[in-house]
């Protein structure tokens, strides 16, 4: 590769506005052209049509891709004004990988042809070039800037750099070929032994500031500040050789190595070795990413996070120590305790960011301080699964990258491989996937005290979800009807004769005003803030059932499954889409609705009013919008100043209605009097909440 390809994430401030389109547009196009070279890897067209694993879309979903992904972006930003190409722009929009090993995706796409999109992305890359010579630039570059679009795309295409590699190196062998951009590591010797190194106490600070001159995820964000106790962390990343001694040792076959979601993996799986590992007549080899090869025993191993994890418990077996993985604070711990800096122009001095070679390296040839490959090699698992910092907020423009791994199943690994570029190699970089992906990722282990519970994400839980699942499609009780279907034959009733286009169930959850108001309205559209809610909807929408487990009693549960045929919603299912958003920041293109419902939801934003204040905009004139709610205000949902009603304003009391009048009133015209309707919510046999919820109907004049 040539020295330009080894620029840095640029600075983002500054003073010379003409140098700053120079070095951005140097940044771009050496991004760019990585990218194209990694798919010259691809022996064939075959390649990009044959997926590499069934679980992930083919190759040339991800060509296409991350120029979509520019496209779309620069339009939201006003940076364009018109698609290239709308179909491409809405066929490699949107990439809904696995949340499971098991989740299986059968759809059939017409995937255009290879010299299409390679035609398309060369398009993109001249309108980019043209931006980024010609468009309005004031420094610094940040969130509110336009330009931090463009920032976003590249530090976008680079991560897909690194996944597209991944999937490459799991492609048949005979659809790859040898390039000379990217020639693995020949090196190769005697594992070193490993060993751990005494790691002092010391106080970690994750997050950056918004005025960091960086480009940063959204997830990087905030603050947060953690005091570490003195632990012990392996001198070295763990060898293929040190994970050999695990697999011969029955590691595989032993289930009491493995957490309870690790032994699902991997006896779905059938695991009984790293999946880059290939037995021969001559021996283990290793698959990289175009050729295999016979087993650099001193390299890393790659593995996910279920594997890392019982060679870890496999290891305090055999040692009685309290060997584990670290966590993230743990991980910072090291980066400072070796002493390791932020990358420069000169040649890292690690194998990071394409600069030595493509693939691992031995374990034992970068040191940093008294360990080595603090960063870089591959990707570190942790303990930890992602969570919001402090002060963390969605990024308007791309409110969908870190949210939906907010679940407490995705877990951050840290410190970047081989091919990590840009934004990855940072020390802020906060990546995060499921515990059964394979990325270029391995582990080192540490010696710590026991884990304290980890922080999972604010937004959502299994029991939320199947209490959701039970109260949107369960059984009724207590002769209380059904809550959604209620609203929308609520809706439909007042909407009459008006026209039925299309409908927006705005907080939706999983789904079922929208299925329902399918049966009425050409196109529904549901969107939630919740990711892990907004799936359970697809998964209805895609396989027409859903099976959930609800409380019973104490640990006891009871196992439900709901089909969408037997609530006679098959046949409208196609009519529905789900959308993660944000009812306060809803994207642009969401328009032109006969109807919108927004079922429990105003007590639930953080700015209600901005939200009602706005709604008409989306709405054509006459349609109706459907409000209802408990009225159940809370400081931890919506800040006291920010609530539409429910206080007092000069010694007199503020209703919710009032609230809703005063901000509706410029665009709407109450239809009827509030009429209050009941719901149930089951959390266990023997415990219900019983609600009343006002319902209040308006029409767009």
């Amino acid at each position: 590769m040539s020295a330009e390809q080894y620029l840095r994430t640029p600075l983002l401030t500054g003073d010379n506005v003409y140098s700053k389109r120079v070095e951005i547009a140097a940044y771009f196009n050496a991004t760019f052209e990585r990218y194209e070279s990694l798919f010259e890897t691809l022996a064939d067209d075959q390649a990009y049509y044959q997926k590499s694993i069934a679980l992930r879309h083919p190759l040339i979903f991800y060509y296409g891709h991350t120029a979509t992904f520019f496209v779309n972006k620069l339009l939201l930003a006003g940076l364009i004004d018109k698609r290239i190409d709308p179909k491409f722009e809405s066929m490699f929009a949107i990439g809904v990988d696995e949340m499971s090993w098991d989740d299986l995706n059968d759809a059939h796409y017409a995937w255009p042809t290879v010299a299409e999109v390679a035609a398309y992305r060369q398009q993109v890359k001249v309108v980019i070039n043209d931006i980024i010579a010609n468009a309005p630039l004031v420094l610094p570059i940040n969130w509110q800037n336009p330009w931090w679009t463009i920032m976003m795309g590249i530090e976008h295409e680079h991560i897909h750099i690194e996944t597209s590699s991944v999937l490459i190196r799991q492609q048949a062998l005979d659809l790859v070929r040898k390039h000379d951009a990217w020639q693995p590591w020949t090196k190769t010797a005697a594992a070193p032994t490993n060993e751990l190194v005494s790691i002092s106490s010391g106080t970690v600070n994750v997050g950056k500031s918004t005025d960091d001159p960086i480009y940063g995820w959204d997830n990087e964000y905030g603050s947060h500040q953690a005091d570490i106790n003195a632990f012990q962390a392996s001198k070295f990343l763990v060898s293929n050789h040190e994970f050999l001694a695990f697999a011969e040792a029955g590691g595989y076959e032993n289930d009491d190595y493995w957490l309870a979601e690790g032994l699902q993996w991997k006896n779905f799986s059938k695991a009984t070795h790293p999946t880059f590992w290939h037995p021969s007549e001559q021996g283990w080899q290793l698959r990289l990413m175009t050729e295999m090869v016979a087993m650099p025993w001193d390299w890393p191993v790659e593995v996910n996070y279920h594997e890392a994890k019982a060679f870890c418990n496999w290891k305090a077996t055999q040692t009685g120590l309290s060997v584990r993985l670290p966590t993230e604070d743990e991980w910072l711990r090291i980066y400072d305790f070796a002493g390791v800096e932020e990358l420069t122009a000169t040649k890292a001095p690690a194998n990071i960011h394409c600069d030595y070679a493509a693939s691992s390296c031995p374990v034992n040839y970068f040191a940093h301080g008294d360990l080595y490959d603090v960063i870089g090699n591959v990707w570190q698992w942790t303990e930890t699964p992602i969570y919001p910092l402090e002060g963390f907020e969605v990024h308007p423009l791309y409110d969908d990258f870190t949210m939906p791994t907010f679940d407490g199943r995705h877990n951050l690994f840290k410190g970047g491989s081989w091919i990590s570029n840009g934004n990855e190699s940072r020390k802020a970089a906060r990546y995060a996937f499921r515990k059964h992906f394979f990325q270029h990722a391995g582990f080192r282990y540490v010696v710590a005290d026991e884990l304290e519970e980890q922080p999972v994400s604010n937004y959502e839980n299994d029991k939320m979800l199947s209490e959701y699942a039970e109260f949107h499609y369960g059984d009724t009780y207590y002769d209380v009807a059904n809550f959604p279907e209620t609203l929308a034959n609520i809706a439909i009733k007042a909407l009459g004769d008006k026209p039925a286009g299309k409908a927006l169930d705005i907080g939706c959850a999983v789904g079922r005003s929208s299925f329902e108001l399918a049966k009425h309205f050409d196109h529904v559209t549901g969107i939630d803030f919740s990711a892990r809610l907004i799936n359970l909807g697809v998964q209805l929408a895609t396989q027409g059932l859903i099976r959930y487990s609800i409380a019973d009693e104490g640990e006891l549960m009871l196992h439900r499954e709901r089909r969408l045929d037997d609530l006679g919603l098959a046949s409208v299912a196609e009519k529905v889409e789900f959308l993660q958003g944000d009812a306060c920041n809803l994207m642009p293109h969401f328009t032109g609705y006969d109807l919108v419902i927004a079922a429990n939801l105003i007590d639930r934003l953080y700015d209600p009013a901005l939200f009602l204040s706005t709604i008409h905009q989306r709405m054509n004139v006459g349609g109706v919008l459907l409000i209802a709610s408990p009225y159940t205000w809370l400081e931890e949902h919506t800040k006291k100043e920010n609530w539409v009603g429910g206080f007092k304003k000069d010694g007199e009391n503020v209703t919710t209605l009032d609230g809703l009048k005063s901000v509706l009133g410029d665009h709407f015209d109450l239809m009827q009097a509030p009429q209050q309707v009941p719901f149930v919510i089951r959390e266990t046999s023997r415990k219900f909440q019983h609600t009343l919820s006002d319902v209040t109907l308006w029409v767009k004049r």
